[in-house]
């Protein structure tokens, strides 16, 4: 089982590292731009699957955000083709998320355990890391296992009551998984994700 207490200064500056070394080293292309959402795709080195990246300016404030995202369960309403989400450990700043993810038949379902960390800066930005953990616990009937995952979740605060809010990922979905599901999931997964989101965080 992972073990998610580690020193919170290692933790912001090596966060901050990967998420600024990612952001280089991909060549994103506009996939999508409506409903005040824009989706970029890029190419990863050494996989078959494209990393994802949403990126929406909101109406809201960061803590209506944040309140959102930690309701874990509650989240699955406004989260891409999520089945059921739980929280099923939190030390500190570091979590382990369980989620069970809907595919369309005859594609097993996928299930991931997410370890997410949270990083605050000093501008007030939050960044929570997202590292998937397929070894956490054994594997559960009826699921494929996401075998690999990495990305992060972004909230930069930029006044006059907006937030930009970005979400990136690349997975290994784990199975076999046909070419036209991987690639409608890559823009749909981020699209619907912050559309819903919006909607949620916008309202008065």
């Amino acid at each position: 089982m992972v073990k998610v207490c580690r020193s919170v200064v290692a933790v912001v500056a090596a966060g901050m590292m990967s998420v600024a070394v990612q952001a280089a080293e991909l060549n994103w292309q506009l996939a999508k731009d409506e409903q005040g959402v824009k989706v970029y795709l890029a190419k990863v080195e050494g996989s078959k699957y494209k990393a994802y990246k949403g990126v929406a300016v909101m109406n809201t404030t960061l803590a209506r955000l944040v309140a959102l995202q930690e309701d874990v369960s509650g989240s699955c309403k406004w989260m891409y083709e999520c089945r059921e989400q739980k929280r099923v450990a939190q030390e500190g700043e570091a979590g382990v998320v369980y989620s069970r993810i809907n595919t369309p038949w005859p594609v097993t379902p996928r299930d991931t355990f997410t370890e997410v960390v949270t990083e605050k800066a000093a501008d007030g930005s939050i960044t929570r890391r997202l590292t998937g953990k397929p070894d956490y616990q054994p594997e559960e009937s009826g699921f494929v296992r996401v075998s690999k995952l990495e990305g992060f979740w972004q909230f930069v605060p930029k006044g006059n009551g907006q937030v930009e809010v970005i979400y990136q990922v690349h997975t290994e979905p784990g199975g076999s998984v046909p070419s036209w599901l991987a690639n409608s999931f890559v823009v749909d997964a981020p699209f619907t994700t912050l559309v819903e989101l919006k909607k949620l965080a916008e309202q008065k």
